[in-house]
Parts: structure tokens; C-alpha cells; sequence
């Protein structure tokens, strides 16, 4: 989910500098690209050597600390290159606390007016203070040797309901390593989901993904299967508290698809798929390039020989079929069934071969229909029609095809929301960091009454 700014940079760039006194401050401003607009800081450090460095954020990309050098710093210039980007900033210093410039990368020329200060991203939804108790909690996975660190919340006078009458929801992240609040470019979602639930009567629990934060435990060649049993440990240790009534899971992407698995298993008293993914993996990952590819602009023909080709190496990949050179089984692949690719896409298909190790093998070959058919608890699952990574038009299908009937389970499409569930265009949809939303509040509000109407 995460991605990084644009190209690769080199920049130079010019600013405030006394002679006597190091520079060491912060600067941001704004780039316009099409119709989007994206904020980059640079922070000027001193050392007590007096050494200068600096490094650059583009918070909407999730970009932090971009190394860069300072290749010149006078009282009227400073100039800064970024080896792991290609791009350059002139400017001139106008006062104390502003700069005017042109950022240019890969001949591409964008005004680039710095002020001083930090570039803080608009995210208005994250709670700033809290009006309920939360508690820093550890639950364990014995058998795994798994140890997961997150925060309970509950809802707003707790000590007013009744005892184990309380609702309690599991947040279970998407793939990747997240951190408790799933954050993500600037943007906390369970975090927001948390404190929404606590407003509404309903309690949580969200922790850090194995690795990240205070949650430690093995890594190597874990699966969706180890992240299930997590988050099972995760809900075992909130019955074991005797606290709350209902214990249900709520997941995003791959912890969507995870509380489907619960669900089937038995574990959970409800389920909230959000974006889960419900077709099985090679389907899923062969939408989101097509859809990507089109997004593009890329002719219709070349993402069907594309997609075509990374459909037969998923299927190999899962088969476990060796494979001694990839360029002659690419080419051979291309001749067998017909299709045209540039010699871009080839290398591409390439390293298709090997991305993501072994939790993308599991992945591209797991099919969630059977756990869907075997949900034993009301199911609340959702999808945002301009998803691009769990694409609706493929998913919604499964879940409606294969959930067994219940008059609790609720199945919804939304216009106009993203992966995240942001307001969104088709232009929009993957810029997760630029968009103010982090989750709509229509999403919010059918989470809540949808787990209200069932106790």
C-alpha cells in the first residue's frame, strides 16, 4: 500500500544561511503535478562538528528521510543533492522564511515555493485527545512464540454498561507490516475506527503486526495462516477477560480475508470485512494489474497479453514449477500463446517470478470461497466500487455467491470509495496521502449499526 515519491531525486536548493550561525531548520512547500498536488519538506540538521546534513519527506508517498548531501551552503545558497532520487530545486532566498524556486526532475520543470516549517498533512479525523480509557495491553501466540503489543480501548463510561454487556471488535491490518493503527501516509484508520466505536458504545482492540512497534515474534516465512493465528490468540485474550460480551473481528484487505477464516473456524461471534479479499489470490493480484494498467492508459490489447502471461507464471509459481532461466521462459510463454510485450513488461514478469516470497506464493494460491461458505456468524462485508487493489466488481460476486444466507449479514458496495474508503475519482483512487479523508463516515456509521442491531 505504501509507495514512494515519484522518480528517484537530486535536488539543489537555496536558502537562508548566516555566516555565523549553521543553518538548522525546516522547510516545505508544494508541487503541483497535473491536477494533483503533493507537499516536500526538507530538515537541515547540524551535528556538533558542525557538519551540515539533510533529508527530505514527501508525506503523501509515506517518503521519510530521503538521505540527501549539501553540496553548497553560503549565506545566499545552499545547495542539496538526493543520490537514491533524481531531481533538482533552485532557489533563491527572498527573506528569513521563505524561498522561491523551480524543482526540476527528469526534464521536468515544477515551481517550488519553501516556507519554514514542517510539512504536516491535513488528516482531520485523527482523534487528538482522548475522552475515553484506553490501556496498553500484550497478548500472546504460545504456540508461535508470538508476542503482540496494542492498545484497548473502551467506550465512552464504561463502568455505566452493564457488566459483559459490551461489544468488543479485533482490528486485524492489512499485508505488510503495520503498526497498530494501520497507518499509512499520515493516515491512522483504526485509530479513527477505534475512537468512533468508543463514542458509540463499542469497544477495541488493535495491536502491531509482528516486528513493528512493541509486537515481536518470528518473521521468516510467515503466511496469512500466522497472521490468522494471531489475531485468534488476539481474540482468545479478550474472552479470557471477561469484560465484554460480543467479541467480533474487524479486518482491512488481508485481515479482512482473515476474518472471514475466523468466522469460518468458528472464532469470532461476528465478522467486518472491509475490502477483504474473497476471490482467490491469483484473480485478485491479476485485477488490481489490469486495473492499474488501464488507469494508465495502456491499450486494452497489451494488459490482456500482459495479464494473460501473469496469469500462466502465478499458476506455475503456485505448482511450484522450478524454472531455470526466466528470460527463455518468458519467451516461451510469449511464443506458446501468442503475445506481444515489450521487452519492459518481460523483465517486469520477470521479477513477478520471486516478489513477495513466501507469503505471496500463499497468497496467489489461496481461495477464500470455502471459509466464506462455512461463515457461522453475521458477516458485514464491504468494498468501495473504486478500489484498486481489491477491485469490488471481482469480490462482491464471491461473498454473495458463497455466504450462506442470514437475515444479520450485510453485503454493500460503495460509490465512490477507494481502498481506504476515501471519497475518491478513478483518478484519485491511489493517492491514499493526498486525499484529507482517511475513512468516510458513511462506512462509520454502518459499522456502528450494523454491530448495534445484532445485540
Amino acid at each position: 500500500m505504501k509507495r514512494i515519491f515519484l522518480y528517484l531525486i537530486t535536488v539543489a536548493f537555496i536558502a537562508a544561511c548566516s555566516e555565523d550561525k549553521p543553518l538548522q531548520q525546516q522547510w516545505s512547500g508544494t508541487v503541483a503535478i497535473g491536477t494533483s498536488k503533493l507537499n516536500i519538506g526538507f530538515t537541515i540538521n547540524t551535528g556538533t562538528d558542525g557538519k551540515q546534513t539533510c533529508t527530505m519527506d514527501v508525506p503523501e508517498q509515506g517518503a521519510k528521510d530521503i538521505p540527501a548531501e549539501l553540496a553548497k551552503n553560503d549565506k545566499d545558497s545552499l545547495c542539496i543533492t538526493i543520490p537514491m532520487l533524481k531531481a533538482v530545486y533552485n532557489g533563491s532566498k527572498l527573506s528569513d522564511d521563505s524561498i522561491q524556486g523551480v524543482f526540476t526532475q527528469n526534464g521536468i520543470a515544477l515551481p517550488l515555493n519553501l516556507k519554514v516549517g514542517r510539512v504536516e498533512p491535513d488528516r482531520a479525523q485523527t482523534p487528538q485527545q482522548a475522552e475515553y480509557k484506553t490501556e496498553e495491553v500484550v497478548f500472546k501466540n504460545d504456540a508461535e512464540g508470538a508476542e503482540l503489543a496494542g492498545t484497548l480501548t473502551y467506550p465512552l463510561n464504561f463502568d455505566d454498561f452493564d457488566k459483559g454487556s459490551v461489544p468488543v471488535v479485533l482490528m486485524v491490518s492489512g499485508s505488510g507490516s503495520q503498526n497498530r493503527d494501520e497507518e499509512i501516509m499520515g493516515h491512522k484508520p483504526f485509530l479513527v475506527i477505534a475512537d468512533y466505536l468508543a463514542k458509540n458504545g463499542i469497544a477495541s482492540l488493535r495491536y502491531d503486526d509482528r516486528g513493528v512497534g512493541g509486537s515481536k515474534g518470528p518473521l521468516e516465512g510467515i503466511t496469512t495462516m500466522n497472521n490468522m493465528a494471531d489475531a485468534s490468540a488476539g481474540v482468545a485474550y479478550l474472552r479470557s477477560l471477561g469484560k465484554f460480551g460480543k467479541v467480533g473481528v474487524l479486518g482491512h484487505s488481508e485481515g479482512g480475508t482473515i476474518a472471514f477464516m475466523m468466522a469460518a473456524d468458528g472464532k469470532a461471534d461476528f465478522i467486518i470485512s472491509l475490502a477483504g479479499s474473497a476471490a482467490c489470490g491469483i484473480d485478485v493480484i491479476v485485477g488490481q494489474n489490469e486495473a492499474l494498467m488501464q488507469l494508465q492508459g495502456v491499450p486494452q490489447k497489451i494488459i490482456d497479453d500482459y495479464t494473460t502471461a501473469l496469469r500462466i507464471i502465478y499458476k506455475d509459481r503456485v505448482n511450484g514449477v522450478k524454472i531455470a532461466e526466466k528470460s527463455k521462459y518468458i519467451e516461451e510463454q510469449c511464443k506458446n500463446n501468442g503475445l506481444l510485450l515489450t521487452d519492459a513488461l518481460k523483465v517486469n514478469l520477470e521479477k513477478c517470478m520471486t516478489y513477495g516470497g513466501e507469503w505471496f506464493t500463499w497468497f496467489l494460491g489461496y481461495d477464500p470461497a470455502e471459509a466464506i461458505s462455512k461463515a457461522d456468524c453475521p458477516v458485514m462485508a464491504v468494498n468501495g466500487k473504486l478500489d484498486m487493489q481489491v477491485l469490488s466488481k471481482d469480490n462482491i460476486p464471491v461473498i454473495k455467491k458463497n455466504l450462506p444466507p442470514g437475515g444479520n449479514n450485510l453485503i454493500k458496495e460503495y460509490d465512490a470509495l477507494n481502498h481506504l474508503f476515501q471519497h475518491c475519482t478513478a483518478a484519485t483512487a491511489l493517492n491514499y496521502g493526498a486525499i484529507k479523508e482517511t475513512i468516510s463516515s458513511e462506512v462509520l456509521k454502518d459499522i456502528v449499526n450494523w454491530i448495534k442491531k445484532l445485540f
